[in-house]
């Protein structure tokens, strides 16, 4: 999807470059205007023959200018590693993933559970079970596997910035029982440690917060042809929210849960309180 969003993105400045409406690009590869404007915003797969020819339209007939845009029209269709688990993934989440690895910075905000890039594995069986009770086992395991795989990117040389803000009461429900929760505490301080990982928790001495409208993430990309996307997950759906006035009101929510959260080193005082609590 990102790689689709980025050509488009080319394919639209070369475009408004040389004069060319939708229409005229349109008719040079035997399709509509509304097919150039999905192709553009990246909605939709490259046919490299179709690049090519849009290029050649636009005046870029240098070999080392039309090969990088050629070489990414080839690869933009190639599905990513998380596909193979298309037989357990919501029609809605596959979007999510791709989105999420391609992220530079990622912020969410968790009230219910920990947040699947910092579950341990059995934390993450306990959740799945607990909240998709009619899953086979094989199932079940197909879906924490996916959840470990993505878990990947928070150690991968190009890992994105992670700042996780969790509610205490994601800290009190204890799925799996007091071995597993103990588990996961511990994982959350250590990956707490990590550069690339902030994580704080707003206890319940706080009262009220920014988060009454409940769970989200906020993803935000290094590339400016591509706008943040809030992700919010509903219970048979999800949105993918990229107006900047949307995005904006989200930003600002997450910013005021960071600034009610407790600070790293006293979130991690927290989290050993509650291991030895249970």
């Amino acid at each position: 999807m990102v790689r689709r969003i980025l050509l488009g993105a080319q394919l639209r400045r070369l475009r408004e470059s040389r004069g060319v409406t939708r229409e005229a690009a349109g008719y040079s590869i035997r399709a509509s205007e509304s097919k150039i404007s999905r192709m553009e915003l990246g909605r939709v797969s490259f046919k490299p023959r179709d690049v090519a020819d849009l290029l050649t339209l636009y005046g870029v007939t240098d070999d080392s200018e039309r090969e990088p845009l050629l070489s990414m029209a080839r690869t933009s269709g190639l599905a990513g590693w998380w596909h193979s688990y298309h037989d357990v993934l919501p029609g809605w989440f596959p979007t999510f993933v791709g989105l999420e690895e391609a992220a530079n910075d990622i912020r969410t905000y968790e009230v219910q559970f920990i947040p699947g890039l910092l579950q341990s594995e059995e934390y993450a069986h306990a959740v799945v079970t607990s909240n998709f009770p009619e899953l086979t086992r094989a199932e079940v395991d197909r879906r924490v596997g996916l959840r470990m795989g993505r878990q990947k990117l928070l150690l991968s040389e190009n890992a994105p910035r992670l700042h996780c803000v969790l509610d205490e009461a994601a800290l009190r429900r204890a799925y799996g029982g007091p071995e597993v929760m103990r588990a996961q505490l511990s994982l959350l301080v250590q990956l707490s440690e990590r550069d690339n990982v902030t994580l704080g928790v707003i206890p319940f001495s706080h009262g009220g917060h920014a988060g009454v409208a409940g769970a989200f993430v906020l993803l935000s990309f290094a590339e400016q042809e591509i706008a943040d996307v809030a992700y919010v997950e509903e219970l048979t759906s999800a949105l993918y929210l990229d107006k900047a006035e949307d995005t904006t009101a989200y930003r600002k929510a997450f910013d005021g849960l960071s600034g009610a959260a407790l600070d790293p080193a006293a979130t991690r005082r927290l989290l050993h309180e509650i291991a030895q609590q249970l």
